[in-house]
């Protein structure tokens, strides 16, 4: 799909085009002619929206030298952007996370399938993640669309989940052996054994799209509403293993420069770690959503 647009330059009318290229027939796309370090008029900021609500999933190739500002700036458009409670953001801008692994380090940050903030009461919208430094090969991200898994879940399950809940909380990935609060050489996180626990629907409708889909994740939902953790876990693994099927995922093979923006309203991901002996530092941004219903 190619979309054009017209923008006056220097008193004549020049044609260019704003590409979008899907990444899977499931979710994702690719975008191309984007200039974030410039800035979007309402017209390009609506298209890309819309990709983003079509996608899920969208990469905005070539922003090269996009500074903490201009990411704030192109983030804020989708809504307030978030602090993170348990990791310290970049010096002078606490809305914005230094995701970086050194090149002697073994572990990760979103090493594991998640959907980012789950544990909050309001999760997150989105997030916007700027590839600053990247490795000559690993580190890519895959995507895992959380509405195509509902679609594929038989009549007799969908109307068994429609009413049911379930606990999200932060307190097995920040706890004292949690992957997230494992020390880094150049993060800061601290753990948080007693995070609040929060009850989120387990079928999610998107507030913009209308669309259905699962909305539990392997790193922060703890165990069904009312259920205890062994009672759930059958289920719970049953859900995991259909979510993260290949067909209902896609995969970004980061580029320096690039910005891929997902929503957390029905998206996982997963930061692979596959890239030792090289720095990898991406800068992120998280967008404040709403209460799932």
């Amino acid at each position: 799909m190619t979309i054009l647009r017209r923008v006056q330059v220097g008193g004549s009318v020049e044609r260019m085009t704003l590409t979008i290229q899907p990444l899977s027939g499931t979710l994702g796309a690719e975008i191309f002619g984007a200039d974030l370090l410039s800035g979007l008029s309402n017209a390009e900021f609506d298209e890309i929206h819309q990709a983003f609500l079509d996608h899920k999933v969208i990469v905005l190739r070539g922003q090269n030298g996009l500074t903490p500002d201009q990411q704030k700036d192109f983030a804020r458009r989708f809504g307030t952007l978030n602090i993170h409670p348990y990791v310290k953001g970049m010096d002078g801008h606490p809305e914005l996370l230094e995701i970086i692994k050194e090149p002697d380090e073994k572990t990760n940050f979103g090493g594991g399938w998640h959907s980012d903030m789950s544990f909050l009461e309001e999760p997150a919208l989105g997030s916007v993640l700027h590839a600053i430094e990247v490795p000559p090969y690993g580190g890519d991200t895959l995507f895992a669309d959380q509405q195509a898994a509902y679609d594929r879940l038989s009549d007799g399950l969908k109307a068994t989940l429609e009413g049911m809940t379930a606990i999200h909380t932060a307190s097995k990935e920040y706890g004292a052996d949690g992957y997230s609060a494992a020390v880094r050489q150049s993060m800061d996180a601290k753990s948080a054994p007693d995070a609040p626990e929060f009850e989120h629907p387990v079928i999610r409708t998107h507030p913009q799209t209308g669309r259905k889909g699962l909305f539990i994740n392997p790193a922060f939902t703890l165990r069904f509403a009312g259920w205890s953790r062994k009672e759930s876990r059958p289920l719970l693994t049953y859900l995991f293993d259909l979510s993260r099927e290949e067909r209902n995922t896609c995969r970004v093979r980061w580029q320096a420069g690039d910005v891929t923006m997902w929503d957390n309203r029905c998206v996982w991901h997963y930061a692979l770690n596959d890239y030792h002996g090289y720095r990898r530092h991406m800068r992120r941004a998280t967008i404040n959503g709403d209460r799932p219903r």
